[in-house]
This record gives C-alpha cells, structure tokens and sequence, in this order.
C-alpha cells in the first residue's frame, strides 16, 4: 500500500486571459513500461498553490516497488480551450531526476511508512 499526498506552489498562470489556474492532477501507477493503474483528483477552481487532500491507495505488494513509478500530471483545467499539462513529476523506477529516483527507494525500504519529500514539476 503506497499514499501519497499532493500540495502545489506557484503554478504559472496557463490562461491567456491571467486568471489563476484550475489545476488537477492526474496520477498514473507503471509497472515497469505498463500502466496498472490510473486516477484523477478533483479540480481546485482558481488557485496557483492548491492543496490536493485525497489520498490513492495501490494495493502493490512490496516485492514489485522496485519496478513501480508513479507519474504525476499537473493539469489546468479549461472550459472552452484544451486543458494544459503545466508540469510533471515521476517517482520511481523511471524517474528522470534523481531526487525522484531516491525518494522511491526510500519509499521501497519504508513500504508502511511515510515518507515527505518536496519535488520540482519539470517540463512535460
């Protein structure tokens, strides 16, 4: 079982009229290159620094966390344009920072333990 806990600051303004943003974040759980698992939080309506208080629960057992990466896409949500990647974090096996890669492995050696980590959103 992994939770994770979302909480964003200063995501850029995406609409071209400046309003602030409507951002989501849709949670994507690989195991190696194939998806298992995929959900959505629900929309916060006009914010740049949203805290995504929903918690997911992935029934993974521990011997495949290794092989487990977890994709975060932080979208804004638009009504009348197409809705916009505004950045994205991926933890684990295929993690392309090393903070991400290193956070997993903590995870991996805690499995029932939490473990807070603040990332940087990098270019989608």
């Amino acid at each position: 079982m992994t939770v994770v806990v979302l909480k964003a600051r200063h995501l850029p303004k995406m609409d071209i009229t400046g309003l602030s943003g409507n951002p989501y974040v849709k949670v994507t759980v690989y195991y190696g290159r194939k998806r298992i698992a995929k959900k959505k939080t629900h929309v916060k309506k006009c914010t740049l620094n949203p805290v995504f208080n929903e918690s997911f629960i992935y029934d993974i057992p521990t011997d495949l966390l290794p092989d487990i990466s977890i994709e975060f896409l932080v979208i804004d949500f638009d009504r009348t344009t197409k809705n916009e990647v505004v950045g994205r974090l991926i933890l684990g096996a295929h993690s392309v920072t090393a903070s991400g890669a290193e956070h997993w492995r903590e995870v991996c050696e805690s499995p029932r333990k939490p473990v807070t980590k603040w990332h940087s959103l990098s270019e989608y």
